[in-house]
């Protein structure tokens, strides 16, 4: 029963830890199929965090921080696509610049408001999302297996986690059951087709920018208000560089995505709780060993091991309209 109960407990960190990644991995999809990268998830989800930390602090509430989020992280989509897509410059500078935008305007803003070396202060109450218990938790609790699995790992998470995990059936009927979706993936392949079917490149590839920028917020304002209590320096901590292996390794489609998160997730749990614990036969393991292991896999997968994942075939292109 011991072990159940650790299964357990790392099954419910997977959950919390998986949630960034899933958003961002998401919010990737949606760009990259229209034919933009966007290598700047990093820094819409740090720069969503920040917003959403200082707001949920000064008024109190989460649901205003989730807003103040998502819209910062708007404004880093729409300078990307300003430049990447209006401008035609290259996409893969454009998301470096904003990560470092993002990595030290929030650093400088935390410094210059809060005086607390780039943090906010601790939230608390009403400006935190908190655990939704669902119907029948406590009572099949005692409930052998399932009881555990209900209460501990599917009840009692916040709304965003509930978000995040609803949005990928959406996603998937978005892009394969929508005209939107059907255009979206077109554009990613050949723009200039939808463009002679008298379609704006221009404004689908914007749309999908700022669908990327809207599930990046949402990222962000979870590791700021729900995951975490306050804003750190460099929270976000790669799992913007994750979420793009994670697509990657999914191939770009929606519910892999989901699964290839989840197992970052898992990796990321497991080293958390496999510090100071030795392994049979084999005794303590560095804890850097397992902190490093989400990275490995990444750098696996990405060396070839899933298969030839192949990106959309205008991705990273700028379109020029023909005359």
């Amino acid at each position: 029963m011991e072990s159940f109960d650790m299964l357990i407990s790392i099954l419910g960190s997977t959950i919390r830890l998986s949630i960034p990644l899933i958003l961002a991995a998401l919010a990737g999809l949606y760009s990259e199929r229209a034919g933009v990268f966007d290598i700047g998830l990093e820094g819409k989800m740090l720069a969503a965090a920040f917003a959403a930390a200082c707001v949920a602090y000064l008024t109190g509430s989460a649901w205003l921080g989730l807003l103040s989020g998502i819209a910062v992280s708007l404004v880093f989509s729409l300078v990307h696509g300003f430049a990447s897509i209006t401008n035609r410059g290259n996409q893969i500078v454009s998301g470096v610049a904003l990560n470092f935008v993002a990595a030290g305007l929030t650093v400088v803003l935390g410094q210059a408001w809060f005086g607390q070396g780039g943090r906010t202060p601790q939230v608390s109450g009403e400006g935190r999302f908190a655990p939704i218990i669902l119907p029948g938790a406590d009572a099949i609790r005692e409930i052998p297996f399932i009881g555990p699995l209900y209460s501990n790992v599917i009840s009692g998470n916040n709304i965003i986690t509930y978000i995040a995990f609803l949005a990928v059936p959406i996603s998937w009927w978005v892009l394969y059951r929508t005209r939107f979706g059907l255009r979206l993936r077109a554009v990613g392949e050949n723009p200039g087709a939808v463009d002679t079917a008298g379609i704006s490149v221009t404004f689908l590839r914007y749309r999908a920018v700022l669908v990327a920028g809207l599930l990046c917020g949402i990222a962000g304002t979870y590791l700021a208000i729900a995951q975490s209590a306050a804003f750190i320096k460099d929270m976000s901590a790669g799992k913007g560089f994750i979420a793009l292996a994670a697509l990657i390794f999914a191939k770009w489609k929606p519910v892999p995505v989901m699964f290839a998160c989840l197992l970052f997730g898992f990796l990321d749990a497991l080293a958390n709780f496999m510090q100071g614990k030795a392994i049979p036969g084999i005794g303590e393991v560095p804890v850097q060993l397992f902190q490093a292991l989400p990275y490995i896999l990444t750098c696996i997968l990405l060396a070839g091991f899933i298969g030839a994942a192949n990106p959309p075939k205008a991705g990273g292109v700028a379109y020029t309209k023909e005359r």
